[in-house]
């Protein structure tokens, strides 16, 4: 996962790129605020970030709130390194938008707990809004269904969207993700039967 990490300290940077290197994560270096709401506001930004609390230009919990006032349809999962560690601290970074706190100094295991369950998270999510895309594409395929249809007198075939005709199971089965089974009802049966008797010679 691309995770990007802003700290104006280039010693905790390293530090950071090699836990989470290690983890197999591909990482994102911003050493200010302001570079780290560049990429975080810019196209395809990482799902994970871990901000310095402390940062030129823009410290990391008002990071957190202007990523939370923009919105997206992806949410960032924002974590908030600090050597804070007051009550108060924990409710204002919570409150700007964050996701997670961790208090400087940190141990390397409990990083990547933390970024462990950012990534179960993250998934998560993905997953629901997957389901939440199939359940409206289901829909739409429900309500194109309660709308008229068009259909043979003779043949029994269905005209589609594109003014082109098609047989009813084959028109069905496109817009519900229906399959169909073929048999023989009773009465074409008793049909079939009676002609089959008078086919054959007295």
């Amino acid at each position: 996962m691309r995770i990007l990490i802003a700290d104006d300290d280039l010693l905790i940077r390293r530090i950071l790129e090699k836990i989470l290197g290690k983890s197999g994560h591909e990482v994102v270096a911003a050493a200010s605020g302001s570079e780290a709401w560049q990429i975080l506001s810019g196209q395809d930004p990482p799902a994970l970030a871990i901000l310095d609390w402390m940062m030129p230009q823009m410290t990391g919990v008002e990071v957190c709130r202007k990523v939370r006032e923009a919105g997206g349809s992806a949410p960032t999962y924002l974590v908030v390194l600090t050597s804070r560690g007051q009550t108060g601290d924990l409710v204002t970074a919570f409150e700007a938008g964050a996701d997670d706190y961790i208090t400087k100094p940190f141990e390397a295991e409990e990083l990547r707990a933390r970024v462990t369950v950012g990534v179960r998270m993250i998934t998560l999510q993905q997953q629901l809004a997957d389901r939440i895309l199939a359940l409206e594409e289901s829909l739409a395929h429900v309500q194109q269904l309660q709308g008229l249809i068009p259909i043979c007198a003779w043949c029994r075939q269905v005209r589609s969207d594109g003014n082109f005709w098609e047989k009813v199971e084959s028109y069905l089965g496109k817009r519900s993700g229906l399959q169909f089974t073929h048999a023989i009802c009773p009465t074409c049966k008793a049909k079939q039967t009676e002609g089959l008797k008078q086919l054959r010679p007295a």
